[in-house]
């Protein structure tokens, strides 16, 4: 039994085959083995939710994503919180009462974080792990996120109209921003409604064209296609908890995978995005 149980803890917090090194301090993935940080993990020291940022541009000189803005504080970049898990609330919290940050591991152009939710007693109800592949392509990238939930007691993920993956860009009053969704729904029009993907467009400062980063669904995900959330300020984000409670048993897991896909463009490019689906769709499933 002590075996077992030895077993069992080692499989929850070793890193897969593909990563190599644990490290110690935020985890980063170049362009190229020379070339500009694209995507690097925000300090877990000090905001203890595992978030991405900065992400960057395909060319690595812009950052696209928007750190505790002042009109939603607690938003950090490209980030995963639930609102309501066993009622606690660790979409609007990152702090170290109600995440436990275990280890960052890096491959090669991969990244993995493990984390814990923590009830108000500061014990652990569900273990986070954060496994992120990164994709160059040519005038784009594709970043692939897989979440495992796996239940350390019984957990409740209550009914909310948000919560799961979210993007922060650096929305502000009068910047140019819109985005689009798979069944032609266009900016707010996309609240609260089913997609397969939602392609945000914003203007950052300095890039000529409109910087697009594409959330998409995987079709094994639960819920498939999922409901979305598309705030006032063009947060986005899939809400897989607006059609009801999700229950994990003790023991159990639960998984869901997303594709990013990143580009630049005054229009919505349609035919990438979709072939970007397509191919997600039907690649086999990662370990």
């Amino acid at each position: 039994m002590t075996q077992t149980i030895f077993l069992m803890l080692l499989l929850t917090f070793v890193c897969t085959a593909e990563i190599t090194v644990q490290v110690k301090g935020p985890a980063q993935i170049p362009h190229t083995s020379d070339g500009p940080v694209i995507i690097q993990q925000g300090d877990s020291k000090d905001h203890t939710r595992p978030y991405i940022h900065p992400l960057r541009s395909p060319d690595g000189k812009y950052v696209l994503t928007q750190f505790s803005p002042g009109h939603h504080k607690h938003q950090t970049g490209l980030y995963w919180g639930q609102t309501r898990v066993n009622k606690r609330d660790f979409f609007h919290n990152y702090r170290g009462d109600y995440w436990k940050h275990i280890k960052n591991c890096l491959g090669k152009n991969s990244m993995e974080f493990h984390s814990q939710l923590l009830d108000g007693k500061g014990t652990p109800m569900l273990g986070d792990r954060q496994q992120w592949n990164y994709i160059p392509g040519k005038d784009h990238y594709i970043l692939d996120l897989k979440w495992t939930g796996t239940a350390m007691q019984d957990v409740t993920i209550g009914k909310y109209s948000y919560g799961g993956l979210f993007l922060r860009m650096p929305w502000k009053r009068g910047i140019k921003a819109a985005c689009l969704n798979s069944e032609g729904h266009k900016n707010q029009q996309g609240e609260g409604k089913s997609a397969k993907w939602v392609d945000l467009a914003m203007q950052i400062e300095g890039m000529t064209e409109m910087a697009h980063v594409v959330m998409i669904d995987h079709p094994d995900n639960p819920g498939y296609p999922t409901l979305w959330r598309i705030d006032g300020q063009f947060g986005v984000g899939p809400a897989l908890a607006r059609r009801g409670d999700i229950k994990i048993a003790m023991g159990e897991s639960l998984t869901y995978r997303y594709r990013l896909l990143v580009y630049e463009g005054e229009d919505f490019n349609a035919p990438l995005v979709e072939q970007t689906r397509k191919d997600f769709g039907t690649a086999q499933s990662q370990n």
